[in-house]
């Protein structure tokens, strides 16, 4: 499935833009609910420091200075603490979240990046498998893989590297995991067993796709 925008290839922000777009609507595809609660926080400090000058301004403007200049000051101060937080939250809290939520397979926290001039996009993936502990995935690909030289972008591709890279999300869709990772059924096995850890996820995925025989092959998107 393709989308019907077409972007400029050579724009980077486009890219990434349309990638973080892509990402979290195919986890609710998959089930995954996400979570929307950094996202609450920054709307609520960015909507507050907006109501505080609007009311300031308002009342300025109807009382005139004589009345609303005890008020000022403190207006003041408190807009500049809550544009602080609001960007101390972006930049130090979310650092490029696009996607947090759960699902049948795990919980999941998607960071994604990318460095200037450098088509690569990359994620960091904070996971935790049923049974067992917190792991991190640091993952790249080209966005060439699920971009068409004329500035489309390809679903599938994109969700086959997702799947195969994130062991959770491969188990949550076994059909796009593809033969140097393993069939999903495999991954339901490994991600269910207690105490193993996102490498040795990734290994034991591996050997199986290995030892699936020609019937179990995919070819590459």
């Amino acid at each position: 499935m393709s989308a019907t925008t077409k972007i400029a290839v050579h724009s980077l922000s486009d890219l990434k833009n349309t990638t973080d777009d892509a990402l979290p609507n195919y986890l609710t595809s998959l089930k995954f609910k996400q979570s929307h609660t950094q996202t609450d926080v920054r709307l609520f400090l960015g909507y507050s420091a907006v109501a505080i000058a609007g009311t300031l301004f308002y009342f300025d403007w109807k009382q005139g200075w004589d009345a609303t200049k005890a008020y000022t000051a403190p207006a003041v101060v408190a807009y500049f603490i809550l544009n602080g937080i609001f960007s101390y939250w972006i930049w130090a809290v979310e650092k490029g979240v696009v996607f947090t939520g759960e699902g049948k397979t795990g919980k999941i926290r998607i960071c994604s990046s990318s460095k200037k001039h450098i088509p690569i996009y990359e994620l960091t993936v904070t996971l935790t498998p049923p049974s067992s502990v917190e792991q991190t995935l640091h993952i790249r690909a080209p966005f060439t893989r699920w971009f068409t030289s004329d500035g489309y972008f390809v679903a599938k591709p994109f969700q086959q590297w997702l799947a195969s890279e994130i062991p959770i999300v491969g188990a949550a869709d076994p059909g796009n995991v593809v033969e140097e990772i393993g069939r999903g059924s495999e991954a339901e096995k490994v991600l269910n067993a207690t105490g193993t850890n996102v490498a040795d996820v990734l290994g034991h995925l591996k050997r199986a796709g290995g030892n699936s025989g020609d019937s179990g092959k995919r070819r590459k998107g």
